[in-house]
């Protein structure tokens, strides 16, 4: 199968994937021709997005201070939360220092985060 080579092409085919969805819905049969061309031109779209505005993947530092704002926790309490101490997370959320396995695991529990995130997976 062909790629999507440049951005013009590529905002072409996302143009052409925006008119192509209202007219294909759950019932659409996989046989009807703007069922096929959205799929096809929605892959196309996928592999061009991945390669060339993927964001990559967050970094722990990134996640925690999100979790942080989400759970409205300050260093302090998120220090009290996991049993290290202030300077810690404070060293966590500066780059100075990691984690151990320990405290690692306690932070993928009690903020809710993928433990691969955790590892620099």
């Amino acid at each position: 199968m062909t790629k999507i080579e440049n951005e013009k092409q590529y905002e072409w085919a996302v143009a052409r994937v925006e008119q192509l969805l209202p007219l294909v819905n759950d019932n659409t049969p996989e046989t009807d021709p703007n069922y096929i061309e959205m799929v096809l031109l929605s892959n196309l779209v996928a592999d061009y997005s991945e390669e060339h505005y993927s964001l990559g993947n967050p970094s722990l530092t990134d996640v925690i201070k999100l979790r942080m704002y989400e759970m409205g926790l300050t260093q302090a309490a998120l220090a009290k939360l996991i049993g290290v101490s202030p300077s810690r997370i404070c060293d966590f959320l500066s780059g100075k220092s990691e984690p151990t396995i320990k405290v690692g695991r306690e932070i993928s529990r009690k903020l809710n985060i993928d433990p691969a995130i955790v590892l620099g997976l």
